[in-house]
């Protein structure tokens, strides 16, 4: 599996976290970014096949970044992070674009599913 993968959390465990899931199951192009801002210029530069994005991230928020990646790639597959209690930003997430969201704790089976089901 070559599909390229943007990891963007400001805390690094849980970019570690969902790092071990993807590799452990065959997704090995994994990119990391440690907030928005570094996202949409990563996202930019790479073109990942699926960007994995924190809601609340300082420098910009992931409802920012979405909005940037999508609005400068309508193609984009965003999968939102969310902690339990951020119904309202997981929903405008989905309204500006994002495909999906898993909420933490994460659940490796959940990840899985959801990537797979984005990129297979």
């Amino acid at each position: 599996m070559d599909k390229k993968i943007l990891l963007v959390d400001d805390a690094a465990f849980m970019r570690m976290l969902i790092r071990d899931t993807l590799t452990k199951n065959g997704y090995t192009n994994i990119l990391e970014a440690a907030d928005g801002e570094i996202a949409c210029n990563t996202y930019f530069a790479e073109k990942p096949d699926l960007v994995i994005m924190d809601i609340t991230m300082p420098n910009k928020t992931g409802i920012e970044a979405l909005r940037d990646i999508k609005a400068m790639d309508s193609s984009a597959k965003v999968v939102m992070c969310s902690a339990m209690g951020q119904e309202a930003m997981v929903v405008e997430a989905i309204k500006l674009g994002a495909l999906d969201f898993i909420v933490k704790p994460f659940k490796a089976d959940r990840i899985l599913q959801t990537v797979k089901k984005i990129l297979d």
